[in-house]
């Protein structure tokens, strides 16, 4: 018979191997955890922390990065408006060249004014941010991690795609298409620049002033393309986010009647309480993503009507001249407009999609199976999905595939207008 002292030693290196075996499960998921959350972050982490958008947590002097950010990207956007503003009121007489300038114009301070909004709503986004985070870090099961990193790839690779149209056609217009046409005053051959400069400010033409000035025009036309594409990638991660939650909810009402629990208690009415309670929290994420967007969607909303008209006609005209350059990055800008409207409407058609469904999941399980009592608990969650969650521009109007085609079918029309007055 062994003897108590053995016994104990024995048992100690198991002991000691759970231990570790338990530490080294809490530590993987941990991971898991940390990997998930920035495989979903990194685009927008990547697009919005040059511009002082993103939340970065640095100490010291590092915690003044974005402040510093945001006060150079102001500059460099006033650098290239104002400018291009005294061009087209005093220097510029040709009808055809004030259009397009106008055109350039009004983008530039759609621009800024889109990221003046979202400087304000830092702390807003901040707050969306960790209440992504808690969410995956309340991810118990694997099926609801897979339904979580379905939504997180569509957000993601909807970013990525937004961010790469707006890039390439930026990287042609200001690094490609300057160069490839004469600019002429008189019998003088002139450096180009991205955008125009007032006549009566300082010499732009003499080294190294050009080169300073076409720099900044470059850091101009980044900050204008991240903006707007960092805008419309953080608006795809967090309704993809919550699209992601409202089918959680969906799989435990499904679940009810076949007493499949998730969770440690399984007293239905404890479970319809937990389903309630999640569907509150993501009711309030939506109406705080909604309220940080709101701004942000009218001015792409009432941007795009005008300026996705204007490479229309750009393209029309060039198509004329052979300009195959020109036609060619005006039809990328076109395309990249479209396709940042089009991510905002189909990500608000989404979510309205999404948690209308919540209400018919409640009538198409089989309710008659719970009890009585607890069916009448379903009621609020029929009563809350019957006003589904939405995007709008401004809380003017609600962002959807239809409003998308609205959006196209009035840029046509501004475009035929153009085409009668102007050709």
């Amino acid at each position: 018979m062994p003897r108590l002292h053995d016994v104990q030693s024995s048992t100690k290196p198991d002991i000691a191997r759970m231990g570790v075996s338990r530490d080294v499960h809490a530590t993987s998921s941990d991971i898991n955890h940390q990997q998930d959350m920035r495989y979903v972050f990194a685009p927008s982490s990547w697009f919005l922390g040059l511009i002082g958008i993103w939340p970065i947590s640095f100490r010291g002097v590092g915690q003044h990065i974005s402040k510093i950010a945001i006060v150079i990207c102001n500059f460099v956007l006033s650098f290239a408006i104002v400018p291009c503003a005294l061009h087209i009121i005093y220097d510029q007489k040709d009808l055809n060249i004030r259009l397009k300038l106008s055109g350039l114009l009004g983008f530039c301070t759609t621009a800024m004014m889109k990221f003046l909004v979202l400087v304000i709503r830092r702390p807003k986004i901040r707050q969306c941010i960790e209440h992504v985070k808690d969410d995956w870090w309340q991810v118990k099961f694997k099926s609801d991690r897979d339904l979580m990193l379905k939504y997180a790839d569509t957000g993601r690779k909807l970013s990525i795609i937004s961010a790469s149209s707006m890039y390439i056609a930026g990287f042609i217009y200001h690094l490609v298409l300057p160069f490839c046409t004469e600019h002429k005053i008189g019998n003088q051959t002139i450096r180009p620049l991205v955008y125009p400069t007032y006549s009566q400010f300082i010499q732009t033409q003499v080294s190294p002033t050009y080169e300073i000035v076409y720099l900044a025009h470059c850091m101009c036309g980044y900050t204008m393309y991240t903006v707007t594409a960092g805008s419309c990638g953080l608006a795809a991660i967090f309704a993809t986010h919550a699209c992601g939650q409202i089918d959680i909810i969906t799989s435990r009402l499904e679940d009810l009647p076949q007493d499949k629990s998730y969770e440690q208690s399984t007293d239905i009415n404890q479970r319809i309480a937990i389903i309630v309670k999640s569907h509150v929290r993501v009711l309030r994420f939506a109406a705080l993503v909604e309220e940080i967007l709101q701004e942000v969607c009218l001015l792409e909303f009432a941007s795009s009507i005008f300026t996705m008209c204007l490479p229309e006609y750009f393209c029309i005209v060039d198509w004329q001249d052979s300009d195959t350059i020109g036609l060619t990055t005006y039809f990328l800008l076109f395309i990249s407009f479209c396709f940042n409207m089009y991510v905002l409407c189909y990500i608000g058609e989404l979510l309205m999609e999404k948690s209308s469904q919540i209400g018919s999941i409640c009538f198409m399980i089989d309710w008659y199976k719970l009890p009585a009592k607890s069916i009448r608990n379903l009621i609020l969650v029929i009563a809350m999905s019957s006003h589904p969650i939405k995007i709008s521009a401004g809380r003017i109007v609600d962002l959807s595939l239809a409003t998308f085609g609205n959006v196209l079918k009035t840029s046509l029309a501004y475009l035929s207008v153009l085409r009668t007055l102007i050709m």
